[in-house]
């Protein structure tokens, strides 16, 4: 029996609609891992949520005009889920924050869990303050030059670079809602010292697959010296701690979300404090993680150092699928600055299938990239001319021909066997872009592109075959041939475009959801009729 994989992205915040940098990030591309992996029969859950806790949600209702949190966090969040269902995007499991029953409970359990056996403690170190507000100022609350390598930040974490911040150490620091510079006061909170868990976090980062970005901030890190991480900040928004002595303090929002990711798996059924055995072996249970780079301190080294601190002993990750920025107008795609193109209103305009493969072809894996909308409609034209053209040539032929029927030849000859062989080829090398190893969906959409293309090239070759004297027979064989390839593009792009690969399984009488193998390559039973095939299929 295969084991389940369990397959995460970083609950966004709402603070703001996605935007088309959210769909080229985590979201989409631990979609088509989850489809590649359910349809070649191994279980897979994709699990994500709100991080409705973040203290963007506040500072975003203050913009607005002192909107309440709640209503911005309900409001986005509706947003959110429903452009994930537009795109294609399918969860089995999604925490709500502020409306699970039971998950404040499991969050503040596992962190006083943590203080009492000694792995949180109490410092007394400077926090910006602002006189002019009466507010301590944290992570949105407040911005200034990162102490590692001075570009603009918020608290807590640089995006840039990656690394943590301690908010006192921004230079220049100042209060986010009014702009006025801080001052730095005393305050009393709880850190947790990851210096007790180098070896550990080390020996595990030499286990887990990581991109070399993400190994090179560990390392680095490691080196300086892992710092300790305040946990706890004064404030009115979030979770409260249930450690004696700062219960009016609110849980760092990253601290929070490591038991949310076990609190996500709970919500499949299983203990969300304890083991997740059922996973697996211990070296396959783990979770394969999708986030950004600007996230991947929280889940290489925080996370981690929670869950080997906790005594039920949570796995840690197996994988890390990390994306660089996307930008646009060469600029960061950003919602609190409102830099950006929201994808409900990209949804209206294009089709979800072909916005998916946009974002997957130019996806930032190991770069940065950029979007613009020339691209896109470069893009949606290249599947209008390129694959729905070929498809529709190919199905307007089969009807003149062979009455809307699979022709009675066999693909057959040397051009047919140098074709099979060459997307066999590409079956094996598709399997590996989509499968964990080697997760790569610019490849993967790369090779699809060149099956179509193939088969795009057979079909002006063998177009000929039809006016030869005597060669009606070689001329329902290519049909045959071409027809074995659109089976197989059916269930090789379903990952990426499920509902256009749907559609054209189901035109030509073949089980929707089928593995991405060079199985899927099996010429279809002569005789066998087809559907129609009207309006375009991948194009839109």
């Amino acid at each position: 029996m295969n084991a389940t994989s369990w397959i995460t992205a970083t609950p966004p915040t709402p603070n703001g609609d996605l935007h088309v940098g959210h769909l080229a990030g985590p979201y989409i591309a631990g979609d088509v891992l989850r489809r590649f992996l359910t349809a070649d029969g191994r279980p897979a859950h994709y699990t994500s949520g709100l991080d409705d806790h973040q203290s963007y949600v506040p500072v975003r209702g203050f913009k607005d005009g002192r909107r309440a949190a709640e209503d911005v966090a309900d409001t986005y969040g509706a947003s959110i889920t429903d452009v994930w269902s537009r795109a294609g995007v399918e969860f089995d499991a999604l925490s709500r924050p502020r409306r699970d029953a039971g998950y404040a409970e499991h969050v503040q359990e596992f962190v006083r869990g943590l203080h009492d056996r000694g792995h949180l403690v109490a410092r007394t170190r400077p926090l910006p303050w602002c006189g002019s507000c009466e507010r301590w100022l944290y992570e949105a609350y407040v911005s200034g030059g990162c102490p590692h390598c001075g570009s603009s930040s918020n608290g807590n974490a640089c995006e840039p670079c990656g690394r943590p911040n301690d908010c006192a150490d921004l230079t220049d620091p100042s209060c986010v809602p009014c702009g006025r510079p801080a001052v730095l006061r005393a305050c009393e909170r709880l850190y947790f010292p990851l210096a007790p868990f180098a070896d550990r976090l080390a020996a595990f980062w030499q286990r887990v697959a990581m991109p070399p970005h993400l190994r090179a901030l560990c390392e680095t890190m490691l080196a300086d010296g892992l710092p300790e991480i305040a946990v706890s900040h004064p404030g009115d928004w979030g979770l409260p701690t249930t450690v004696p002595g700062f219960e009016r303090q609110r849980i760092y929002v990253w601290f929070e979300m490591g038991p949310g990711y076990l609190w996500q798996h709970g919500l499949l059924g299983f203990d969300p404090q304890g083991p997740t055995d059922h996973l697996g072996t211990p070296e396959s249970r783990g979770p394969v993680q999708f986030f950004g780079f600007d996230n991947g301190y929280f889940h290489a080294l925080l996370f981690p150092a929670q869950f080997l601190a906790h005594p039920s002993r949570p796995p840690l990750p197996r994988a890390f699928v990390v994306n660089e920025f996307y930008r646009l107008e060469g600029l960061k795609f950003s919602t609190s600055r409102r830099h950006a193109i929201w994808a409900h209103d990209e949804l209206v305009r294009t089709p979800a299938d072909v916005l998916r493969f946009h974002v997957l072809a130019d996806r930032p894996e190991g770069r940065q990239t950029s979007f613009s909308t020339g691209d896109l409609a470069r893009t949606r034209q290249h599947l209008s001319d390129r694959w729905d053209g070929w498809l529709g040539r190919l199905f307007d032929e089969v009807t003149k021909d062979c009455d809307s029927r699979v022709p009675d030849r066999a693909p057959a000859g040397p051009a047919w066997e140098q074709l099979r062989e060459r997307l066999t080829r590409t079956a094996t090398d598709l399997r590996e872009a989509y499968g964990v190893t080697g997760f790569a969906p610019r490849r993967a959409t790369a090779l699809l592109n060149e099956a179509v293309a193939c088969a795009h090239d057979f079909q002006h070759v063998h177009a000929h075959e039809r006016g030869r004297p005597g060669g009606e027979g070689a001329h329902r064989a290519a049909l045959a041939a071409q027809l074995a390839v659109a089976s197989a593009l059916g269930a090789w792009a379903a990952p990426v475009m499920p509902h256009a690969a749907a559609r054209l399984s189901e035109a030509l009488g073949v089980a929707v959801g089928r593995p991405v193998d060079a199985e899927a390559l099996r010429p279809l039973p002569a005789g066998a009729p087809l559907g129609p095939l009207t309006g375009p299929v991948f194009g839109g």
